[in-house]
């Protein structure tokens, strides 16, 4: 009687286990109940759904697009420049020194670096203000300087607390054209040209 005790015991913290995983899906599609139980209670292990790094996932998911597009043209992809995009965007996030000062009607930040950060900061800078100037009344000017770049953003006055939150590298991220503009990439476009 006790080892069947003992056995209910040991069985109940994995059927709880199960249940709490049955409603879980990984990328939108339920997975098979023995992927969807932890590795904990002798279950087995959940099949891993991380690329391991950020850039490798993203180039790993444009390769899945083009390899599931009947009309790509591999004369022309070019994975190892969206490898260089992705570098870049790395370098500016993570490696430029950033100085922000209002000016009438925004903010110009001032992102500078040493080789090859500074490279990356003007690329990425001129292209990001070409791309999203005027668009939901947000007017950006970005010129070349010594060591990177500048960035002037002039903003609604509604938007000028939002402006200030968001910084230099949060004015970079907005707009969803950089999921479409890496797969240009990809394809060998040169969108910024």
């Amino acid at each position: 009687m006790i080892r069947a005790l003992a056995l209910i015991a040991s069985l109940v913290p994995a059927a709880a286990l199960a249940q709490s995983h049955a409603g879980h899906s990984h990328a939108g599609h339920a997975s098979p109940p023995a992927q969807r139980m932890g590795h904990q209670y002798g279950a087995p292990a959940a099949a891993p759904v991380q690329a391991g790094q950020g850039a490798f996932a993203a180039i790993q998911e444009i390769v899945e697009i083009l390899e599931a597009d009947p009309k790509t043209d591999w004369s022309k992809v070019n994975i190892e420049a969206l490898r260089q995009h992705l570098a870049d965007m790395s370098a500016v996030t993570l490696l430029s020194d950033v100085k922000a000062e209002p000016i009438d009607g925004g903010m110009i930040f001032t992102v500078t670096g040493a080789l090859p950060v500074r490279d990356a900061i003007r690329r990425m800078a001129l292209a990001h203000a070409a791309t999203m100037n005027n668009i939901g009344g947000w007017q950006l000017a970005a010129a070349q300087i010594e060591g990177g770049a500048t960035m002037a953003v002039r903003v609604p006055a509604a938007d000028l607390a939002k402006l200030k939150g968001l910084g230099f590298i949060g004015v970079m991220t907005r707009g969803m054209h950089h999921q479409d503009h890496h797969l240009m990439i990809a394809r060998g476009a040169h969108p910024h040209h």
